[in-house]
């Protein structure tokens, strides 16, 4: 579905990808896990179109979508949740629904996925009429997943949904993220709580300093590699 083949991307001076390659296949939930500063959400933004990449290629559904705008990436079928949610706090909670249909036209079927979303997210059919910034930390992440997918996507990238969320909410995001996964909808996920994502996770790369260091089945990277303390720092 999705495929990067020897991606590099600079900020200025620094190479902040230096050529990795990965795909996604349909179906599947992805995990890309790192440190900040291994190149996660910048394979995310790549893939969006919001950053060109120096060298490589990129293709989904077997179409090269290099040089293509992020409209036109989600007209394709690519939604991004990015890190930090990022609503419309002064608009309504159906507002920033709407806003995730901008591509679309058809009013009746916008309406019908509104409707669904109110019942895929009961808290946000219950608040509808809310000003978006009036929610919760996990109300708010349940909304930007919500307005991304009214864009109809075969390929939801999410980046760090569980962040800043209280114990309690995270596991109800691992929950909630595998059950869209069963819906049909294909996920790369990028976050750095890895055992919650090796635990939903089919496959995962691990990313170490814009390369990738390790590649495969999520059970294989929870057995093979020390994920915690070699990458990630942390005391067993």
């Amino acid at each position: 579905m999705l495929v990067l083949k020897d991606v590099h991307v600079r900020y200025g001076a620094i190479e902040a990808l230096r050529g990795i390659s990965l795909h996604v296949n349909r179906g599947e939930i992805v995990g890309l896990i790192g440190v900040n500063g291994a190149g996660k959400t910048t394979t995310l933004m790549t893939s969006a179109g919001v950053l060109k990449p120096t060298k490589g290629s990129i293709s989904f559904e077997n179409d090269y979508i290099v040089g293509k705008s992020p409209e036109e990436i989600v007209r394709m079928g690519i939604a991004l949740v990015p890190e930090g949610r990022r609503i419309f706090p002064g608009l309504t909670v159906e507002e920033n629904l709407r806003l995730g249909a901008a591509i679309r036209s058809n009013r009746v079927e916008i309406q019908r996925d509104v409707d669904e979303m109110c019942t895929r997210f009961p808290v946000l059919g219950e608040r509808l009429r809310q000003p978006g910034g009036t929610l919760s930390g996990g109300e708010q992440q349940q909304l930007a997943i919500a307005r991304a997918l009214m864009s109809r996507p075969s390929l939801l990238m999410l980046d760090e949904p569980s962040l800043g969320l209280a114990p309690m909410l995270v596991v109800e995001m691992f929950k909630l993220v595998a059950q869209l996964s069963e819906t049909g909808v294909t996920i790369l996920l990028v976050e750095q709580n890895v055992e919650q994502t090796l635990e939903i996770a089919d496959r995962a790369y691990l990313l170490n300093t814009g390369k990738i260091d390790f590649e495969g089945p999520a059970e294989e990277l929870r057995k093979r590699v020390d994920v915690e303390s070699t990458y990630l720092g942390r005391a067993n």
